[in-house]
């Protein structure tokens, strides 16, 4: 049994509870990622009886009746500040990402090391706290992987070298933007000449074929192969 003791100012008994589960514990009102659970050392793991989606269920009648008594307006409030609040959290991130393709497409080595190193920013800045527990889970797994190679393309003024960074970082944007709202679509496409007839992945908010690993020398070259909604 764990006692809760926090500072109701700053957080939350469901914003605890969320994090303990992220962690791979149920508990009464949120279950665990079966991912996350699965990695758990044996000797922590525990039964899990299904009365947990169960419980879920009832925690969310309880807070319809707990509220019933305020309007509509002010009950969708909180829900679209926090939508707001993840969105933004991860808005500058995918916004800085298209910086930096966009100036490998015009084989401008200065701008992206520059855009770059905004992207490692953005990633420093993100509140974890603030995401959805599927979005918390893909940047746990990926956390590391982005900011080591944006600071890798920041740091270098070669371009060649900036590309193979690119192509790994790209592959990480990916697992975050399919776990996270987009307002618009965006399209992963894919260079099959890149890396020695090995090909590589890039994000674009743009159907059409810039590539940027190849920038004017061969622009067109690849083809959209997933839409992400």
């Amino acid at each position: 049994m764990a006692t809760l003791t926090y500072d109701s100012e700053k957080t939350n008994q469901d914003e605890i509870l969320k994090r303990i589960a992220l962690a791979g514990y149920d508990s009464e009102k949120f279950r665990a990622p079966d991912d996350v659970y699965a990695k758990l050392a044996e000797c922590c793991q525990y039964d899990r009886p299904l009365k947990t989606i169960a419980q879920n269920k009832g925690a969310a009648m309880d807070m319809k009746v707990g509220h019933g008594n305020h309007n509509h307006g002010e009950m969708a409030a909180p829900a679209n500040k926090d939508a707001a609040q993840n969105q933004s959290q991860l808005k500058a991130v995918f916004d800085n990402y298209f910086s930096v393709k966009d100036a490998l497409i015009k084989t401008d080595a200065a701008t992206a090391s520059a855009k770059a190193a905004e992207l490692a920013a953005s990633l420093k800045a993100v509140d974890m706290n603030k995401l959805s527990a599927e979005e918390h889970t893909a940047w746990m797994k990926v956390m590391q992987d982005l900011t080591a190679n944006a600071e890798s393309i920041s740091k270098s003024k070669d371009v060649a070298k900036q590309r193979s960074a690119f192509a790994a970082l790209s592959g990480s944007i990916y697992i975050l933007a399919k776990v996270s709202k987009q307002d618009t679509p965006v399209y992963y496409q894919h260079c099959p000449m890149y890396n020695g007839g090995k090909g590589a992945n890039w994000l674009s908010k743009e159907n059409a074929i810039k590539n940027p690993y190849y920038g004017s020398q061969m622009l067109t070259c690849g083809s959209t192969v997933e839409t992400i909604k």
